[in-house]
């Protein structure tokens, strides 16, 4: 059996065994060392952010018969793709890919504030009135699949090998569920692995309900993109705990912790959370850090 047959094989299995892996540590960091008092009851967000996650599953499977490992096993027996057409040694050809899919998903995340009619889609996620690690999984079923489409390309034109696409998968979700916990870690930590990785700390700030914190931070993955094009910012004016997140304009449970809410969300009227932006309404973004 050759590699990409291998791995395409147990693929499944690998990413289910580290998704629930991943999200019942997180859960009970939450649980035993929360940084943030919730507004919303745990059961009563966890009931719409999983709900909309489900659906959304259905979706991808019902839209994508294939699954972006497969298409990068397609592309590798097709020849697509740049690094099927170089002589690109695997060893480097897999970290390559991976660093590439994580600036293609930094950019794609950056573009959905510049472009008003994905906002509105992308709104429902930073609508959630508590960050957590559910909070990292919820996003409108439109959104997911522009989403899909665009993550498909990027592996199409980079000719992504397998394993790379497998890596990619599990860390993007880990990462995910990870920098939305509404967990603790020591500020010296946290500190030092802000350097290479987003953090929750600096996550958080991305989900604030100003508008010049909120367009700052847009990594999930390697927090690199974000002090390279100049979007990284320390920590909120008001600090981790008295910062509010959200959207103005959407704070009714019923709206942002309902499923038939967030489906509907995209086709209200709402406040945006303004442009992007480097600068806020004083000066420049502040790198001082606040109390905490």
């Amino acid at each position: 059996m050759k590699p990409e047959q291998l791995i395409l094989a147990h693929e499944p299995l690998l990413r289910m065994a580290v998704f629930c892996a991943v999200f019942a540590v997180v859960a009970c960091w939450e649980q035993l060392s929360p940084r943030r008092v919730l507004r919303l009851s745990r059961q009563q967000r966890w009931v719409a952010n999983l709900s909309i996650v489900l659906l959304n599953t259905l979706v991808v499977r019902g839209v994508f018969p294939m699954a972006a490992v497969g298409l990068a096993a397609l592309g590798v027996d097709r020849g697509w793709g740049l690094l099927n057409n170089f002589s690109v040694p695997t060893w480097l050809a897999i970290p390559l890919a991976v660093v590439a899919m994580d600036f293609a998903i930094w950019f794609q995340h950056v573009m959905v504030y510049a472009v008003p009619a994905l906002w509105r889609l992308h709104r429902v996620h930073h609508a959630d009135l508590d960050i957590d690690l559910t909070t990292g999984a919820r996003f409108h079923p439109l959104e997911i699949l522009l989403s899909m489409t665009f993550k498909f390309a990027t592996i199409t034109v980079l000719g992504a090998p397998v394993l790379a696409v497998v890596i990619f998968e599990i860390v993007l979700s880990s990462c995910a569920m990870f920098n939305h916990g509404n967990i603790r870690l020591p500020a010296a930590l946290d500190q030092a692995l802000r350097w290479v990785v987003v953090t929750p700390d600096m996550h958080r700030v991305h989900h604030s309900i100003e508008a010049d914190e909120c367009n700052t931070n847009f990594g999930f993955n390697l927090a690199s993109w974000d002090r390279l094009f100049g979007t990284y910012r320390e920590q909120a004016r008001a600090g981790q705990i008295a910062m509010t997140t959200g959207i103005q304009g959407h704070t009714e449970p019923r709206e942002v912790a309902n499923l038939p809410g967030l489906l509907l969300m995209p086709f209200r009227k709402g406040v945006r959370n303004g442009e992007i932006n480097r600068t806020t309404t004083d000066g420049p973004i502040s790198r001082e850090t606040p109390p905490q």
